[in-house]
């Protein structure tokens, strides 16, 4: 019989801690088992290997064990698979179906021989002393493992294990695309750009890039060397570093800029004039998915150095680059050309580049001044630009190419071939049409935040959440939350369903509490679970604009103003998004509603004056989808009441576009209210019915 009394304590060692419970993760060395206990008494003076005969070999099946994981995202893997010989390891494996775990002793000369049982001593060469080789000291607190596999099917076992139970790989793979897009992915995804001076430093490829830039700016006489005049300050500049491709994934350049802080410019003094325009979001999503119904070439070009095409009229003067030094001390550059970072810079750039593309014969759009259009006969091309990256989309191959010829002759060009990479979007081209994502950026995010191991969460945001009234401790690193919010941003290009959450998350950008943080990591671990997701523009839908507006009334607890948001798609493309806090309060859900239909409306109207720059006219009313019935009666119905009359009249110009039969207000039911997901966090079914209507697919799904 047992003894109630007797000891039942086991030896352990202490490996971790376990995933989803509270205790330690412990391995029994009498049993060689890994268990979870909370009932732990640590021995920190006692070391369990401290003699030879305390080695374990340890069990093929438990070796890479789950149970034995540690799930930390950051740490270190806790066995290293090489090859013997790089350890200097002569030991020889005679059962190539199972994995050996050996002990290690290195020696002082730096070589390292495993001992095992029945290991054959190999004879000295003739002429040459023998001796006892005795292990290092400075290894006697520790042990070294080195293991060995056998058999291909080993291989292929452990290499679908990982070291947490949600490896990345199981989220995101590339088995959809072509081969010459497998690869321009993977080139993509392997580059790592600089993110200040002292990194780049380490690489000779980024070394030589920014010397390129220097004698570039030299050879354009960009300034002169003067010393600083009494009374005048020297701005700061920095180094910003990325990565050129070309269509088949090779490397085109790395491109280092010098860009000057123009934030210590002082307006009046060192600038005046500094509009300029870029293409919106909403504008690069319309271009493409216009392009992927009527099927035109798609191409990309790139402006070397492209402010330096601008004079400089101020007197502006700034400090030497990082890295590069005078004989003489106390000198400061004076600008004499616009480079990257001044106010001033893109405003004259694009002052330039306009001029060029006019004398061409492109003519600008009114509704998106970035957006130029050219034709000649059949031809047609149009350009979208963004600072010094250009769109080129076309139905003639010819004239793009002599376009091309063009733009190198007025500036130095970089010719990057067809679309690809355009500002961090990955755009891939097949029979379905144009396909958009952010994957790149989505893992960057989840390797910042330390979750490329963390379980991935179902939706965005919770629902029924109290953000704005949380009393959590504040956030220790605001800075930090700044940024990931950022981030965030600007992954809503190709991410609408995010639109909510990083809206709600950035009202809390100046004093941020520790919930807060923790709801911006929940909408990184849904990313988690689909780094690849992103918009589908169909090469066979129609050119009708659609769109979804709603709103949730007084949502906002401190000021009780409603939350609007609308979703617009060009046939079945999803094209622009929008949430947004109304400005005013709402006195009822109607009246919310009604101000969610100005809002789309408004953005109907703009969205048909630049299909109209592209040649697509809208003969047909543009639908206005709600669910609200009062809403629809308020649009229809001229007469005004209690209830209407002190809505804005701005917001009543829904009722002459619905009059001139330029917009179509229809009713559609809650459940199918695909703005919904712009308004509030919904749960796990909902969001995903949703999201399955919005145009939305990944393509990076595992098979």
């Amino acid at each position: 019989m047992s003894d109630k009394f007797e000891t039942r304590s086991r030896k352990c060692i202490f490996l971790g801690y376990p995933f989803g419970k509270k205790g330690w993760r412990v391995y029994d060395l009498e049993t060689s088992e890994f268990a979870a206990s909370r009932d732990v008494i640590f021995s920190e003076n006692e070391f369990p290997f401290d003699k030879k005969s305390d080695l374990l070999a340890v069990p093929r099946n438990g070796f890479m064990s789950q149970e034995m994981i540690m799930h930390g995202v950051d740490d270190e893997a806790p066995y290293v698979w090489e090859n013997s010989e790089e350890r200097g390891s002569h030991c020889e494996n005679n059962h190539p179906s199972k994995v050996e775990v050996e002990g290690l002793e290195q020696h002082v000369d730096g070589e390292a021989q495993a001992q095992t049982p029945g290991h054959e001593v190999q004879a000295q060469p003739a002429g040459r002393k023998q001796r006892v080789r005795r292990p290092s000291t400075r290894l006697n607190d520790y042990i070294c493992y080195t293991a060995r596999v056998g058999s291909s099917a080993v291989d292929d076992e452990l290499n679908r294990m990982s070291n947490t139970p949600y490896p990345i790989a199981k989220y995101v793979n590339c088995d959809r695309f072509s081969e010459s897009h497998k690869g321009f992915l993977a080139v993509v995804t392997k580059e790592k750009e600089p993110e200040h001076y002292g990194e780049a430093m380490k690489s000779k490829s980024w070394r030589d890039a920014m010397q390129n830039e220097i004698d570039a700016l030299e050879r354009n006489e960009t300034w002169t060397l003067e010393d600083l005049p009494v009374g005048k300050t020297a701005i700061g500049c920095k180094w910003v570093y990325r990565i050129k491709y070309h269509a088949d994934g090779k490397v085109e350049r790395y491109k280092a800029r010098l860009v000057a802080l123009g934030n210590r410019q002082v307006e009046g003094i060192d600038y005046n004039e500094t509009f300029a325009p870029v293409a919106k979001m909403v504008s690069v999503r319309t271009f493409l998915a216009v392009a992927a119904i009527k099927g035109w070439i798609l191409h990309q070009m790139d402006v070397h150095n492209a402010f330096l095409h601008g004079d400089l009229h101020e007197e502006v003067y700034m400090k030497l680059p990082p890295g590069f030094t005078h004989s003489q001390t106390g000198k400061v550059c004076r600008l004499r050309k616009s480079i990257y970072g001044l106010r001033q810079a893109p405003s004259m750039w694009f002052s330039k580049l306009t001029s060029a593309l006019e004398s061409y014969g492109f003519v600008q759009s009114k509704a998106d001044y970035s957006l130029f259009t050219w034709h000649k006969g059949n031809a047609f091309l149009a350009i979208l630009v963004y600072v010094d990256d250009l769109v080129i989309a076309g139905n003639s191959e010819c004239a793009i190419c002599e376009f091309k010829q063009y733009m190198s002759s007025m500036f130095h060009m970089k010719d990057l071939g067809k679309l690809k990479y355009f500002l961090g979007i990955e755009i891939a081209r097949g029979p379905l049409g144009l396909f958009l994502c952010q994957r790149k950026y989505v893992l960057d995010i989840l390797a910042e935040c330390g979750l490329l191991g963390a379980k991935p969460a179902p939706t965005p945001m919770e629902q029924n959440h109290s953000l704005a009234k949380s009393m959590s401790d504040k956030f220790q690193d605001p800075e930090k939350y700044r940024r990931l919010i950022g981030r965030l941003i600007y992954l809503k290009i190709t991410r609408p369903e995010l639109c909510y959450s990083v809206h709600i998350l950035a009202q809390f950008m100046q004093d941020p509490s520790q919930t807060h943080y923790e709801a911006a990591l929940r909408v990184v671990r849904f990313l988690k679970g689909n780094p690849g997701q992103g918009l589908l523009l169909r090469a066979d839908g129609d050119l009708q604009l659609n769109a979804f507006c709603d709103s949730d009334w007084a949502s906002c607890p401190l000021t009780r103003r409603s939350l609007s948001g609308y979703f617009v798609m060009l046939g079945t493309s999803p094209i622009s998004w929008k949430t947004k806090k109304q400005q005013t309060v709402s006195r009822s859900s109607a009246e919310a509603e009604y101000r969610s239909m100005a809002n789309a409306t408004a953005e109907l109207l703009w969205l048909k004056s630049f299909l109209q720059s592209l040649d697509v006219i809208h003969s047909q009313p543009m639908r206005l989808w709600c669910d609200s019935q009062a809403a629809l009666h308020i649009a229809t119905n001229p007469v005004f009441h209690e209830r209407t009359k002190h809505i804005e009249l701005d917001c009543h110009f829904v009722r002459d576009q619905i009059r001139t039969r330029c917009i179509a207000a229809v009713y559609t039911r809650s459940s199918e209210q695909l703005a919904d997901i712009f308004t509030k966090a919904l749960g796990k079914q909902q969001f995903n019915y949703l999201l399955g209507k919005l145009g939305i697919c990944d393509l990076h799904a595992p098979t």
